[in-house]
């Protein structure tokens, strides 16, 4: 906006002024301080020049449209907290229940079986579920001859190859299986009981701590059970 001076009065005498806007919502003007400018700069204007109305619309306009932004952002950052404490509170449900989530390991709780899902993206032959020690000894080979394209369900009971029982822990999990004639290595899920919630900070959204595995995205979650 420009503010036009004559008779000898210059910028620096207008901003000592006693009409001067006051300093306030951290220096952001508002609509009171625009026409404020306003209306010193049709009293100060020089008569023989006048602001053209084109003018003056054009900065009623620019004024007002960036009040309207700015409204919104306020508006926005209003509707961003209310859905992030939505969030919160739907996680919060999730604590005590297991979800399914894309992982390369699975934990065995010592009582409960360890279930997991295979999604097949076409029919595949000679799968091998390989369960291992996080150290990569073998413990457990799981064989399945053919399977079906589509979500394939599967359970390890916590025991070896042996049929003896193996402590609670964290297990590597690795599938393989015959695809369209190549060996291929296939992504799992598996399911873990959720211990907590942590909030966003710093830009950072809502993720779910779930037992022996460490925080996960909300987004992750491909499904949630009551086991």
């Amino acid at each position: 906006m420009t503010i036009n001076a004559t008779n000898g009065l210059s910028r620096d005498l207008y901003w000592q002024d006693d009409n001067k806007v006051p300093e306030r919502n951290n220096g952001a003007l508002t609509q009171a301080d625009f026409f404020a400018l306003l209306t010193q700069q049709l009293a100060f204007q020089d008569p023989t020049k006048p602001v053209e109305n084109d003018q003056m619309i054009a900065q009623m306009t620019n004024f007002t449209m960036a009040d309207g932004i700015s409204s919104l952002n306020t508006n926005f950052k209003s509707f961003a907290e209310s859905m992030s404490s939505n969030q919160a509170l739907q996680a919060s449900s999730l604590v005590g229940r297991s979800v399914l989530v894309p992982s390369s390991e699975m934990v065995f709780t010592g009582q409960d079986l360890s279930r997991g899902i295979i999604d097949f993206e076409q029919r595949a032959t000679n799968v091998r579920v390989r369960i291992e020690k996080p150290n990569g000894e073998l413990v457990q080979t799981i064989t399945i001859p053919e399977v079906a394209a589509g979500k394939f369900d599967f359970v390890w009971d916590g025991t070896n190859s042996k049929d003896q029982d193996m402590p609670p822990g964290v297990y590597k999990i690795k599938v393989d299986a015959n695809m369209g004639g190549e060996n291929q290595s296939v992504p799992v899920m598996v399911y873990a009981p959720v211990s907590s919630v942590s909030l966003g900070q710093s830009g950072k959204g809502i993720t779910l701590n779930l037992v022996g595995l460490g925080a996960f995205k909300l987004a992750d979650v491909r499904e949630i059970s009551y086991g």
